[in-house]
């Protein structure tokens, strides 16, 4: 049986691989860690790894995207590296 969170967790997944091409272009990349109780836990690789504009990448960007299209998201959490 599917759970919520496996059915949040793949639609999460189909819409990080749509726009990681555009991180990669500029050198970084995205790895979905893990989706509890709503919020989408990331970590940011290569250029994007303390980048300056992470911040707005993340909010503006990606969890804009995830909160409009995956139901039950509240929001995208960056994990250290």
């Amino acid at each position: 049986m599917i759970t919520d969170n496996q059915e949040m967790l793949k639609k999460v997944n189909e819409l990080i691989i749509k726009v990681r091409p555009y991180l990669q272009r500029d050198g970084g990349d995205i790895e979905i860690l893990k989706v509890e109780k709503g919020n989408v836990h990331v970590k940011m690789m290569g250029a994007c790894d303390g980048c300056f504009a992470i911040d707005i990448t993340l909010k503006q960007g990606i969890e804009t995207m995830l909160l409009e299209n995956v139901p039950g998201v509240k929001s995208v959490v960056l994990e250290e590296s």
